[in-house]
C-alpha cells in the first residue's frame, strides 16, 4: 500500500509539473471565459438598439395601406424598433441611412397597376437576412387583418371566432417518459469523454516517456509491475478528475456572472442536475477512465520512442470515439434498443448511462447491470495489461506488435 501511494503522488507531481498540462488546462480556463462573454464583446461593436437586441426597421408606406396602424408593431415584442415615413424615400437614400447606422432595414410598401401591393425588404447585405423575417410577415398579415375586420362592423363575439383559441398539447406513443434538456446533456456528454479520452491517453504518454528517460528501471526495480500500472493510473486520474472539476466551474461561475438571466436558463437549464445524477457521473468517469487508461498502459508499454505513442495508440483511439458516437448519436431516441445496448456496452456506458439518468429513464436494474458489466471488463482489461505490461515495459528495442503481445502474454501464463 505503501509502495502504491508512492506511485500515485510520483504520478500527481509528475503531471501538474508538465508545461503542456499548465498551458492547455489555462488555455481551456482562457477559452470558457472568452466563450461566455461573446454576447458582451458583440455588444461593445455595436449601438444603443442592436445591444438591447432591437432592429432598427424603416416601412415606407406612401400609400397608407395600413391606415397609421403600423407603429403598433413596436408593441408586439418582435425585436424591431420600427419607424414609419408615409413620405417618398427613394432607394439611395435608405442606403445612405443604412450605411451611416441611422437604421438597419427598411420595407418599401409600393401598390402595383393592378391594384396589388409588393413590400421591398431592403437589407445592407443579403448574408444577414436571406428571406423576410417570418415573424415580421405575419405581424404584418395579422395587422392588416384586423384593420380590415374592424371596417366590417362586426361584434366583438363574431371578431373572437374569427381567431380560434386552440389549446396545443404534445404526446408520445413511447410508455417511458423523457425528460431533460438536451442541449446540457450533449454538453455533457462531450465533456465527460473529453475527461476519460485525454486523461487516460496521459497514461500512455506517460509511461513512454519514463521508458525513455529509464525512470521505469528504477520504479520496476523497487516495487511491482501492478502497484506501476494502479498507481499511475489513479494518480492521472486523480488530477484529470481535478482538472475538470476546475473547467465545470469556471464554466459555471462564467455563466452566471457574464449571460443574462433569461439566455442563461434558457440554454443552461440545470434543474436535472441533481446530487445522485452528480455522484453517479463521478463514478461513471472513474470507471470508463480505469477502462481505457488501462488500455492506453498497455498500449503505451509496447513502445519505446514518443513519436511511436500516436501509431501505437490508434486502435483505443478508434475505440473510444465508437464508444462516444454510439452513445452520442442515440441520444436523438433516448428510449430506443439501441441507446439501451449503449448504456451497458462498456466501450460507450461511461458516455451515456449518465445521461439516461440525467433523463429519468434508466431503471435500478440497469444502471447495476452497466456498472457490473464495466467493472467486469476493467478487471479483464487490467489482468491482461499488467501482465504484458511486467514483460513488455523494460522493452527498449522495436515496438511490440499484436502477434508480440499475444506471445507475450501467453508465455507469461505459462
Amino acid at each position: 500500500m505503501r509502495d502504491l501511494r508512492t506511485v500515485i503522488a510520483f504520478s500527481i507531481k509528475d503531471m501538474v509539473k508538465r508545461k503542456s498540462f499548465i498551458i492547455s488546462t489555462l488555455i481551456i480556463l482562457v477559452l470558457i471565459v472568452i466563450g461566455f462573454n461573446i454576447p458582451n464583446i458583440m455588444s461593445m461593436f455595436t449601438d444603443g438598439s442592436e445591444s438591447s437586441g432591437e432592429t432598427k426597421l424603416l416601412i415606407v408606406d406612401t400609400t397608407n395601406l395600413f391606415e397609421g396602424t403600423l407603429p403598433s408593431l413596436n408593441y408586439m415584442e418582435l425585436g424591431y424598433n420600427v419607424q414609419v415615413a408615409n413620405n417618398n424615400v427613394s432607394f439611395e437614400d435608405i442606403k445612405s441611412r443604412i450605411e451611416n447606422n441611422d437604421i438597419n432595414e427598411a420595407m418599401i410598401i409600393e401598390q402595383k397597376e393592378d391594384g396589388t401591393y409588393t413590400l421591398r425588404y431592403i437589407v445592407e447585405n443579403m448574408t444577414q437576412v436571406a428571406s423576410v423575417p417570418e415573424d415580421l410577415i405575419n405581424a404584418m398579415n395579422t395587422l392588416y387583418t384586423n384593420l380590415q375586420i374592424s371596417k366590417l362592423g362586426l361584434t366583438q363575439e363574431q371578431i373572437a371566432s374569427l381567431s380560434p383559441n386552440f389549446e396545443f398539447t404534445i404526446e408520445q406513443t413511447e410508455e417511458q417518459e423523457v425528460s431533460g434538456n438536451l442541449f446540457v446533456i450533449m454538453m455533457l456528454s462531450i465533456v465527460l469523454f473529453y475527461a476519460i479520452y485525454f486523461c487516460a491517453y496521459q497514461v500512455s504518454s506517460s509511461i513512454t516517456t519514463e521508458k525513455t528517460s529509464k525512470i521505469m528501471e528504477t520504479l520496476v526495480t523497487s516495487t511491482s509491475p501492478r502497484t506501476i500500472v494502479l498507481g499511475k493510473t489513479i494518480g492521472i486520474g486523480i488530477v484529470g478528475l481535478i482538472q475538470i472539476c476546475v473547467i465545470v466551474a469556471v464554466a459555471l461561475i462564467s455563466a452566471n456572472l457574464f449571460l443574462e438571466p433569461e439566455l442563461l436558463n434558457a440554454v443552461l437549464d440545470m434543474s436535472m442536475m441533481t446530487p445522485y445524477l452528480a455522484i453517479m457521473t463521478i463514478v461513471y468517469f472513474i470507471l470508463g477512465y480505469f477502462a481505457y487508461a488501462l488500455l492506453y498502459a498497455l498500449t503505451g508499454s509496447t513502445v519505446s520512442k514518443p513519436e511511436d505513442i500516436q501509431s501505437a495508440n490508434t486502435p483505443v483511439a478508434i475505440l473510444a470515439v465508437v464508444g462516444f458516437y454510439l452513445s452520442y448519436f442515440t441520444m436523438m431516441n433516448p428510449t430506443s434498443e439501441l441507446n439501451q445496448f449503449a448504456a451497458i456496452f462498456p466501450i460507450s456506458s461511461p458516455f451515456c448511462m449518465p445521461f439516461r439518468i440525467m433523463m429519468g429513464i434508466a431503471s435500478t436494474s440497469e444502471i447495476i447491470l452497466s456498472i457490473v458489466v464495466l467493472v467486469i471488463t476493467i478487471l479483464i482489461i487490467a489482468q491482461v495489461a499488467i501482465k504484458i505490461y511486467s514483460n513488455a515495459i523494460l522493452n527498449y528495442g522495436t515496438r511490440m506488435t499484436f502477434k508480440d503481445i499475444v506471445k507475450v502474454y501467453r508465455d507469461k501464463n505459462n
